[in-house]
């Protein structure tokens, strides 16, 4: 009985090693992880430190930081570019868009969610079926109807465009969220004499706050960097082109381009991108983990 006291501890403690020892599975993984990381992070620090560079260092000592240029690339870029204009168009078109879409998808959603029988879910096989068509093969109709609407080469038919196409994503997502509300508290609130817009205002959507800033982030992302349809149907004049549109002018022709200014210009990019994914980046993070605690 004694010796089977005394050996107790060292049963556990081996129990305790064997959990804490890194086998070579997990060794394995980490050099994986540590491998995609760095096939993430290598293109955007050379990126950073080229757009401090002269053009010619750029090659010379691609990964070697440098600072011999310090912000004159984004001067330069900003004022070939018409940055400030091309950045507000941007802004303009991204901001309206998605808040179009957020107050399409909600209504939407909730009708979904809350419906039950063989209309509502031939409705949402429709917004599925949304998923199935290529960006590409709708630009055609796409440009028919905006001059046949006299909105070509408008900002505002791209905020209508955008916010139309993602309506599929949006909605579907957003029904998966509202479904997990549960149907309790909305007899609650019916039986405390509230309408369905103020159920809706105020008991859906703090509950689903983080499926909102989930398809925030995704569509704001998908709206900043969208460049055929912008370039086909807005167009290139300055006065309507977005900051994608306006970054490839930087390239020239027969070989002469300063890739120092086609980076700095890149960096401003995708500046606004990694500033709303940083401040958002908490929410849909909790939104993820929720999806998976209920599922």
């Amino acid at each position: 009985m004694a010796a089977t006291t005394a050996s107790a501890p060292v049963v556990r403690r081996r129990r305790r090693n064997r959990r804490g020892a890194i086998t070579g599975g997990i060794l394995t993984s980490y050099i994986l992880i540590g491998l995609y990381g760095l096939t993430l992070v290598l293109p955007l620090y050379w990126l950073l430190i080229s757009s401090f560079k002269d053009r010619f260092e750029v090659f010379v000592n691609p990964l070697v930081p440098g600072f011999s240029q310090g912000f004159a690339n984004y001067a330069k870029v900003w004022d070939l570019l018409d940055a400030g204009r091309a950045m507000w168009n941007s802004v303009y078109i991204t901001v309206l868009a998605l808040v179009l879409t957020i107050a399409v998808a909600i209504p939407a959603s909730y009708g979904l969610a809350r419906s039950k029988g063989k209309i509502a879910t031939a409705v949402e096989r429709v917004y599925a079926l949304g998923f199935l068509i290529p960006g590409f093969a709708s630009l055609v109709p796409t440009l028919l109807l905006a001059i046949q609407a006299n909105m070509y080469h408008t900002r505002e038919f791209m905020i209508l465009y955008l916010s139309a196409s993602a309506q599929p994503l949006s909605v579907i997502l957003l029904t998966q969220f509202m479904r997990t509300v549960p149907p309790e508290m909305e007899e609650a609130a019916l039986i405390d004499g509230a309408s369905r817009l103020r159920i809706l205002r105020s008991v859906y959507m703090p509950l689903v706050m983080p499926g909102i800033a989930t398809i925030s982030i995704l569509q704001f992302i998908s709206y900043w960097n969208e460049y055929l349809y912008t370039l086909t149907i807005t167009g290139v004049a300055p006065a309507v082109r977005t900051i994608q549109v306006a970054l490839p002018t930087l390239i020239a022709h027969q070989g002469n381009t300063n890739y120092a200014w086609v980076s700095a210009g890149t960096i401003l990019s995708i500046a606004p991108v990694f500033i709303v994914y940083v401040t958002l980046n908490r929410r849909m993070e909790d939104a993820l983990v929720a999806g998976a605690l209920k599922g």
